[in-house]
């Protein structure tokens, strides 16, 4: 499974319905499921961006049809980066000459 960190802002409609936000994140973890995805971790923040989620997900298109379902309730925008753990960046590594 690939690991993904999402940094996600509010929109104006997602910070007028802030009270709905843990209610909000329950339901996307269900809805990731139903993409193969699992939302491993998930945590509002203080600063440029609102919350951080971390998403593990069997390949890009899952993920991206996860992103483009969670995106169209319009609450949030989203940055994504993708995530190697240690085994994984040393695979990768190791393909250097």
């Amino acid at each position: 499974m690939a690991t993904y960190v999402v940094l996600s802002q509010f929109t104006d409609q997602g910070i007028r319905t802030i009270k709905n936000s843990p209610q909000r994140a329950s339901q996307s973890a269900e809805l990731a499921k139903s993409f193969g995805c699992e939302m491993k971790e998930i945590y509002w923040t203080i600063g440029e961006y609102d919350i951080v989620t971390i998403i593990e997900a069997p390949d890009e298109q899952s993920f991206a049809a996860f992103g483009f379902a969670v995106g169209s309730a319009g609450n949030i925008r989203t940055q994504t980066l993708r995530a190697f753990n240690k085994s994984e960046i040393g695979a990768i590594l190791g393909k250097l000459s």
